[in-house]
């Protein structure tokens, strides 16, 4: 595990530039870590560094955003809101809005990836960078890389490449 700590956010996002010259399409990283924690100032870097010109903000109410103006398309999940979303859907045999017995979250947000079609994200041409994956990491693949983002301070962040 190697960990680097970044001082400012614009320390983050040049990380996350540097990050961009090991990736390659069809990476899959997966960032872990509380609000704040720089995970999308390091996405703001990695996307610049991949060549796309976007302007990136976090996905949280949308689940998803594509940068694909570079040369590698670039997909961009927060599954902060992931469960949420699919508890507010009610499942067939619901009673007064509550789950049917033996349902459960885990079931509940792998029907709702298989409705984003993340196989065909995470196994195509780009790179897919999600945010709170440990919120659900069995909808994350197994060669996912994994990055932990920690508060250290009101400006020092440490981020740890598992």
């Amino acid at each position: 595990m190697a960990t680097f700590i970044s001082n400012s956010p614009d320390e983050t996002e040049v990380f996350g530039r540097r990050f961009a010259e090991k990736i390659k399409p069809g990476d899959v990283l997966a960032l872990t870590g509380g609000l704040g924690s720089g995970k999308t100032q390091f996405v703001k870097g990695l996307v610049a560094g991949l060549g796309s010109t976007a302007e990136v903000t976090s996905p949280t109410f949308t689940l998803i955003h594509e940068y694909t103006d570079g040369p590698i398309p670039i997909y961009h999940f927060d599954f902060f809101r992931l469960e949420d979303r699919q508890r507010s859907r009610r499942e067939p045999g619901d009673v007064d809005g509550k789950a049917r017995e033996g349902l459960r979250a885990g079931t509940r947000a792998n029907q709702s990836a298989e409705r984003l079609g993340l196989d065909d994200y995470f196994f195509g041409d780009g790179v897919s960078v999600i945010e709170w994956a440990d919120r659900f990491p069995d909808l994350i693949p197994e060669n996912a890389r994994w990055l932990a983002f920690e508060t250290k301070s009101e400006t020092q962040r440490a981020i740890t490449a598992k």
